[in-house]
């Protein structure tokens, strides 16, 4: 394995190499970029390198599902990092071009939600085509193919453009979050500020199925944070679940509820503990502290113990 080596989401000038280069890791790191999220995620599968980063939500958008998709299939891989990147586009054109001259432009499908108000005022006969990346999109635009790309701003001298039009974006306060996904080991120790994420698959689909699943989470104090759904490719109606909860796995609260799940579900990835970005440490209920499931677990084995 090259452990100098992180990949990310490419070509260089895309958001996701921005949000690497904010960990202080990366400066110590070959980066290469990757023509797609599954090529990034193998080159680590493969031993290639150490680990990779990749947008997983949007804060417009929702779930990245390519990246949901491939966590969830193919050989396991576990979340170390998370990133939040806050996010705004430049129109990036080649010089001398005016808005009047824009007729075609393109960008990641993700960045389109974000930009549609602002074409539909500014743009409003602009066709919209989408690339692998918004970095990709710069590429074309660079060659001729489109005349505007939608990226980032920084974006614009790696590709010899020039930003027509800066700080784009329909809703404020805009973010993409990503995660540094490597192959498993041992989570980070616990800092009270946590996300554990996980993929699940249901036992049957009948009626409470999903109830029950909630459940696990409910009964011991677990705040889920997200739940997306996601086909499995096994017909109509069969779909696993991305789950993010506050917590980390060495939580009994939420050792707890993996116990729980594994139970009553088909199939449990564990894709990691790790640190929370916003850094906002865990709501737990005094009656679900380490310590209270400790003194719980002490009564009953005093009760079997004939000690009640």
């Amino acid at each position: 394995m090259s452990a100098s080596r992180y990949t990310y989401l490419g070509p260089a000038g895309t958001f996701t190499e921005a949000a690497l280069r904010t960990l202080p890791e990366a400066a110590t790191r070959e980066l290469e970029p990757m023509v797609s999220v599954p090529a990034a995620l193998d080159a680590v599968r493969s031993g290639e390198a150490a680990a990779a980063l990749v947008p997983i939500e949007n804060s417009v958008e929702g779930g990245v599902t390519t990246t949901l998709d491939e966590l969830a299939s193919g050989e396991p891989l576990m979340i170390y990092r998370e990133v939040l990147l806050p996010i705004a586009f430049a129109l990036l054109v080649r010089p001398g071009t005016a808005l009047a001259d824009v007729k075609t432009v393109t960008g990641h499908p993700v960045a389109q939600p974000q930009v549609r108000k602002w074409l539909a005022t500014q743009l409003p006969h602009a066709a919209w085509e989408s690339a692998a990346s918004n970095a990709d999109g710069a590429r074309l635009v660079q060659e001729g193919r489109y005349d505007g790309a939608f990226a980032g701003e920084f974006a614009a001298a790696t590709y010899g453009l020039q930003p027509l039009v800066t700080d784009i974006h329909d809703a404020q306060n805009a973010a993409t979050r990503f995660v540094l996904v490597g192959r498993p080991a041992r989570p980070a120790a616990p800092t009270g500020a946590d996300k554990t994420s996980l993929v699940l698959w249901l036992r049957a689909d009948h009626p409470g199925a999903l109830l029950e699943l909630l459940q696990e989470y409910a009964v011991r104090g677990v705040n889920m944070m997200r739940i997306e759904s996601r086909p499995t490719g096994e017909g109509i109606g069969r779909y696993c679940f991305s789950v993010d909860c506050e917590g980390h796995i060495t939580d009994r609260r939420v050792g707890e509820v993996l116990m729980g799940l594994k139970r009553i579900c088909r199939g449990v990835r564990f894709l990691g503990s790790y640190p929370r970005a916003d850094q906002v440490p865990a709501t737990v209920r005094p009656d679900m502290t380490d310590a209270a499931f400790t003194d719980a677990a002490d009564w009953l084995n005093r009760c079997q113990d004939g000690r009640p």
